[in-house]
C-alpha cells in the first residue's frame, strides 16, 4: 500500500484539524460561559481581581478542559466532516477512483498522531503547571480550603525497615498524637521504638518535635531507655502529605508523578491506585484518540438516510459512554478490585473490539 501523501491526503488532513480546532474553540467558548455565569457570584463576593480570574483562572482552565475531553471533540470532529464528504458524495468518488478504504485510514490516522502527540505533551509536561495556578485561584476565590481530619490509624513507611503510627492527624495545628517510631533490621528485628504523646511541626525549625517521649533502643542483648519532654527530629515527611488534596495528582508532570507514586509506595499509603490510575490515563487517553478516530469513520463513512444529524448522534452517544465507562472502570481499581493498569485499559480494550467490528463490516 502506497503512504505517500498525496494531494487528498492533505486535503482530509486538513479538514480533520481544522474541525477539531473549530469544535474546540466553540465548545470551550461555551464551557467558559457557563462556568463564569456559575461563579460569578463568589468572584464577587470574594473580590476575585480581573487579571487573576483572566490569566490565572481561564487560562489556565482552557488547555485543562481541552485536554480532558479531547476523545470526544475527536469524535465528533471526525463523525462531523467525514459525513458531508460522505452526504457530498467525495468518499464514493475516492473509493471509485481506486483508493481503497484500507489507504484512505492513513491521513485519518496520521491527523489522530498529530492530536495525541499534542494532548500527551500537555497533560504530562504543560498543564500540571497550568493546574497548580488554577487550583490556587479556585482555594482562594472560590472553594474553601481544605479543613478537615485525615483518617485515623496512620500507618505509614517512610524509610526502608523505618515506620510510624499516629492515633490521629489534625491538618488544622499539624499535630499528630499518640506517634510511635519502629526502626527494624534486614532480619526483621525490632531496632528501636520511639512513643510520644504527640508530634508538632515547628514552622520556625522546618522540623517536627516530639513531645513527651519515650525511646527503647536494642543493641544485640545491650537495651537502653531515654526519656524527655521534648526532641527535635527531621522526618521524610511533612504536614502537606496529610492536608493534600487528592486533586494534587493533576498538578505534578510525568516525572513527579513517577516519584511520587514510588514514594507512596514506600511510605505504605492506601491511596496509591488513585496516582497509579492517573499516570496510566495519561497514556490510554492518547491511544483513544486513534480507537475513536476509527469508529467514528466506520460509522460516518456512507451516506444515511437519516442525514448528518443521526450519525452526529449517534457519535456523541458512542462518546460519552466510552468517557462513562472509562470512570465507571476507575473505580474497581479504587476499590481493589482489580488492578489500575487494566481498569484504565479496559474501555480501550472494548472499544478497539467495536472498533475491528465495524471496521470489518463497513462497506468498502
Amino acid at each position: 500500500m502506497d503512504l505517500k501523501l498525496r494531494i487528498v491526503d492533505y486535503y482530509i488532513i486538513r479538514k480533520f484539524l481544522g474541525t477539531f480546532v473549530y469544535a474546540l474553540v466553540l465548545i470551550i467558548s461555551i464551557a467558559v460561559i457557563f462556568d463564569f455565569a456559575e461563579k460569578l457570584d463568589d468572584f464577587i463576593e470574594k473580590e476575585a481581581p480581573l487579571r487573576a480570574i483572566l490569566f490565572d483562572y481561564y487560562l489556565n482552565f482552557i488547555p485543562y478542559f481541552a485536554v480532558l475531553f479531547s476523545p470526544l471533540f475527536t469524535f465528533i470532529t471526525v463523525i462531523f466532516f467525514t459525513s458531508k464528504m460522505a452526504y457530498n458524495t467525495e468518499i464514493i468518488a475516492l473509493l471509485s477512483n481506486g483508493m481503497s478504504f484500507n489507504r484512505l485510514l492513513w491521513p485519518y490516522f496520521l491527523s489522530a498522531l498529530l492530536i495525541a502527540i499534542f494532548t500527551f505533551t500537555l497533560n504530562n509536561f504543560v498543564i500540571p503547571h497550568a493546574n497548580i495556578e488554577r487550583l490556587e485561584f479556585e482555594e482562594l476565590y472560590y472553594r474553601n480550603n481544605p479543613v478537615r481530619y485525615t483518617d485515623r490509624d496512620i500507618h505509614m513507611q517512610i524509610l526502608p525497615n523505618v515506620y510510624i503510627y499516629m492515633e490521629s492527624y489534625s491538618n488544622l495545628q499539624d499535630v499528630g498524637y499518640k506517634f510511635s517510631l519502629e526502626e527494624f533490621n534486614d532480619s526483621g528485628q525490632l531496632k528501636s521504638k520511639m512513643m510520644a504523646d504527640y508530634i508538632k511541626w515547628d514552622t520556625a525549625l522546618s522540623k517536627w518535635s516530639v513531645r513527651n517521649y519515650y525511646i527503647r533502643t536494642i543493641d544485640g542483648i545491650e537495651e537502653t531507655i531515654e526519656k524527655g519532654r521534648r526532641l527535635d527530629t527531621t522526618l521524610t515527611i511533612f504536614p502537606s502529605d496529610f492536608a493534600r488534596r487528592e486533586n494534587i495528582k493533576s498538578t505534578m508532570n510525568m516525572h513527579e508523578l513517577n516519584r511520587f507514586i514510588n514514594q507512596q509506595k514506600l511510605q505504605g499509603a492506601d491511596n496509591v491506585e488513585v496516582y497509579m490510575i492517573e499516570r496510566y490515563s495519561r497514556y490510554a487517553m492518547p491511544f483513544s484518540t486513534f480507537i475513536l478516530t476509527l469508529i467514528g469513520l466506520t460509522l460516518s463513512s456512507r451516506k444515511a438516510k437519516e442525514g448528518i444529524g443521526a450519525q452526529i448522534g449517534a457519535g456523541i452517544f458512542l462518546s460519552f459512554s466510552y468517557i462513562f465507562f472509562m470512570q465507571f472502570s476507575a473505580q474497581f481499581a479504587i476499590n481493589g478490585s482489580i488492578p489500575a493498569l487494566l481498569a484504565v485499559w479496559i474501555p480501550n480494550i472494548l472499544y478497539s473490539i467495536i472498533a475491528v467490528f465495524l471496521f470489518v463490516i463497513a462497506p468498502k
